[in-house]
């Protein structure tokens, strides 16, 4: 999955090092929007461990991380992936991304988004895709709008981020060509 600008490539013990590099750029960046991360997460090591786990979901078939790659510069500018997911008569998942300060508002989120939905929907079969964002983040909702995600409404104090509860906006995509088997 990719066009001239970035690819989307599967985890790989040889990406350690590239990923280590994109949490440390991105730290104070993507501070505000996750979970409380100690020191420990800004080492080779954890961030091995971190795509040893994602290589272990992708045999398992319960989450899909897609790390993502500038062409130019060959090195990681963001992540995507696809967790929890649930089938028998839910066949839904959760949709989450980060994409480095530099490369935002540049459209390759919203690329990686569509090639990710499309994978859930085409290959996975999967009926429902949700994402919560927090109200504040506004570049991400419109990344979700662009690829026709619909608000469903607020969950309040949804996800603990940094030390507190956050509200999010709760948004969905149906796969409009499910098929029941």
């Amino acid at each position: 999955m990719e066009n001239k600008y970035i690819r989307l490539e599967k985890p790989e013990l040889i990406f350690a090092e590239a990923l280590l590099d994109y949490q440390t750029r991105n730290r104070e960046f993507l501070y505000p929007f996750v979970a409380k991360r100690d020191e420990n997460f800004f080492t080779l090591d954890y961030q091995k461990e971190s795509i040893e786990k994602n290589i272990h979901n992708w045999s398992l078939k319960n989450s899909y991380c897609f790390y993502i790659f500038d062409n130019l510069e060959n090195k990681i500018i963001g992540s995507i992936n696809l967790s929890n997911i649930v089938r028998g008569v839910f066949q839904s998942c959760f949709l989450g991304y980060s994409l480095d300060k530099d490369y935002i508002n540049k459209g390759y989120m919203s690329f990686a988004v569509s090639k990710v939905v499309d994978f859930a929907f085409n290959e996975l079969k999967l009926h429902r895709i949700e994402a919560n964002v927090m109200p504040r983040n506004i570049a991400s909702k419109k990344v979700l709008e662009k690829n026709n995600f619909i608000e469903e409404g607020l969950a309040k104090k949804y996800l603990l981020i940094n030390g507190k509860w956050e509200d999010h906006i709760h948004m969905v995509i149906l796969n409009k060509n499910y098929v029941i088997l």
